[in-house]
């Protein structure tokens, strides 16, 4: 345990001390703004999109081959839409980066992944009069997502530059033995993603499911943005500054894992690729509920060091 500070007039709770050592800059309220909108939208689309994929309908913004893509989309967009609702409550923007950077990679990827691939949209293929208004209204949606998005993070880096520090959360470092599993599980989804964007054609034979160019690009892009997310949080080595991704991450999994088993008859469950997905997923899960434990056992145990007078075995003031 480590020796409490000292200062004027006496000695500082070692958790005290912690968080003075850990400063953080402002987080940027068109940050916060930007993130709950995004949130509001995810989960009335991706519901939309999961439930529809869940029932066999593949209700994307282009044509589809099978409604499990689209569905899987969807799915994700539900998961992750409890963790920006939750960036409001952070003071400063280390909190929250590790979740809001991987948003910035999905909007600029999915409206990037919409016009390379407009020549399949529903509003130009045509189809069902619902599908054809969806994906008229997804892509001016989508565009301004990701303009505001990547607005909002320069904004937030300009202000970095004038804004006062202050004091963030008590740092709860990764463990060590955690550090190479999740730098595979980071690195598995960043080049499984990278691959399915910049080479749909080859790396969608991988897929145990068929796909399209446009679906194997927009699987590519939650799977890229869940990479930089967990890579990102392995580079902050503070699961304090990683908690919005920490909620993010198990439900993303969930969801998917849900939607997988309900659709498990269009999935090639014998090959490398539906292996690869389980496996990956499931580090998801394990990472976001380790580290939820981890962080609630800090903060017990911070919260006992900071109780003045107190020593091992005996009772607070109130027994």
């Amino acid at each position: 345990m480590s020796a409490p500070a000292t200062g004027r007039g006496g000695t500082v709770p070692a958790a005290t001390a912690a968080a003075v050592s850990a400063p953080g800059r402002p987080l940027s309220s068109a940050v916060v703004v930007l993130s709950t909108v995004v949130a509001v939208i995810s989960l009335g689309v991706g519901a939309l999109l999961a439930v529809a994929g869940a029932a066999g309908y593949a209700a994307g913004a282009w044509v589809s081959p099978e409604p499990l893509s689209p569905g899987l989309i969807g799915a994700a967009m539900v998961g992750v839409a409890p963790g920006l609702l939750t960036l409001g409550r952070a003071g400063t923007w280390e909190e929250v980066r590790s979740l809001y950077l991987p948003l910035v990679v999905v909007m600029v990827g999915l409206s990037a992944v919409t016009l390379l691939n407009a020549s399949s949209l529903r509003v130009a293929v045509g189809g069902p009069l619902f599908l054809v208004l969806f994906s008229l209204g997804w892509v001016p949606v989508v565009g301004a997502l990701a303009l505001a998005s990547v607005g909002c993070l320069a904004a937030q880096y300009r202000g970095l530059a004038a804004g006062p520090s202050r004091t963030g959360p008590v740092p709860v470092p990764v463990p060590a033995w955690s550090r190479p599993l999740l730098a595979v599980l980071g690195s598995g989804w960043l080049g499984i993603g990278a691959g399915l964007l910049l080479l749909p054609g080859f790396w969608s034979a991988f897929v145990p499911w068929t796909v399209n160019r446009a679906d194997a690009q927009g699987l590519g892009v939650w799977a890229l943005s869940l990479g930089v997310g967990v890579l990102a949080s392995l580079a902050e080595d503070d699961l304090g500054r990683s908690r919005p991704a920490l909620r993010a991450v198990p439900a993303v999994a969930v969801a998917c894992g849900l939607l997988l088993a309900v659709r498990a008859s269009d999935v090639a469950w014998g090959s490398g690729g539906a292996v690869s997905l389980l496996a990956l997923l499931g580090g998801l899960l394990v990472t976001g509920a380790t580290g939820q434990l981890l962080l609630a056992r800090a903060g017990r145990e911070g919260a006992g060091r900071a109780v003045p007078g107190k020593r091992r075995g005996e009772a607070g003031p109130d027994a």
